[in-house]
């Protein structure tokens, strides 16, 4: 079986994803967040870091779980009760913990906005919605029925898709920033945007939707994120021969 020093393997997804210097939010933390076994020998991705994939990921064997949202979103605190049990439990089963959070969203390739793009049968060349001077998603074009947008991304995501009507019946230009993209709304407008597609949205975007003359999808974050972890698993069996797993654990928002 193909097995790599995991020094090496780290170093080359941060430099891939260009982890080094990418803006994001306090607890993101990207990057290596938990050492785990010398070689790497089978990957495990999921969404989230949980109790439940962690356990799951050493059912699978796994020496590496990359997780698209890690363990340190509510910043330091200390490690008691389920964060402990989590770290603990990476550390019993020899398990690493990688986490790419905005490098992985934006990234042109693997990214969470790319390959749903890609997916939903568009080509991403522009770029959209910027963070701290560093783009995250796209804009595409197209000719078509809103509600027929709404259809495709629906079976492409395979769950439903909620539309807030507030641009026209036919799309043309859809920005794409999965997740939690609602804060892209008004820079969409001002760009001259008829639809933006993101996971979810704040309550009082139903009244920004409306008022400034855009649509928008809305198709969980959970399912609108699954994209970048399985493509970054994919890229690295690919390029390393390293044989990974999906481990799906939708939390159904």
């Amino acid at each position: 079986m193909p097995q790599l020093e995991s020094e090496f393997l780290f170093r080359y997804i941060d430099e891939y994803l260009g982890v080094a210097g990418f803006p994001d939010y306090p607890g993101a933390m990207n990057g290596l967040q938990v050492e785990g076994a010398a070689q790497v020998q089978r990957l495990a991705a999921a969404v989230d870091v949980s109790e439940a994939s962690i356990a799951a990921a050493a059912e699978e064997g796994a020496d590496l779980l990359l997780v698209h949202h890690g363990l340190f979103w509510g910043g330091a605190a200390p490690l008691t009760g389920r964060r402990f049990r989590k770290v603990a439990a990476l550390i019993r089963n020899e398990l690493a913990l990688y986490s790419a959070h905005l490098p992985l969203d934006a990234h042109p390739e693997i990214g969470n906005c790319a390959v749903l793009a890609r997916e939903l049968g568009f080509e991403p060349v522009e770029r959209f919605g910027t963070f701290e001077a560093h783009d995250i998603g796209f804009v595409v074009g197209t000719d078509e029925p809103i509600h027929g947008l709404r259809k495709r991304m629906a079976e492409v995501l395979g769950g439903p898709v909620q539309l807030l009507p507030g641009g026209p019946e036919r799309a043309s230009r859809v920005g794409i920033v999965t997740g939690g993209g609602g804060s892209f709304l008004e820079l969409a407008a001002e760009g001259g945007l008829d639809t933006l597609i993101t996971g979810e949205v704040n309550h009082h975007a139903y009244v920004e939707a409306i008022e400034l003359g855009m649509n928008v999808l809305l198709g969980g974050h959970y399912l609108t994120e699954v994209w970048g972890v399985r493509a970054l698993a994919s890229h690295l069996e690919q390029k390393f021969g390293i044989p990974w797993v999906f481990l799906d654990l939708p939390s159904g928002l």
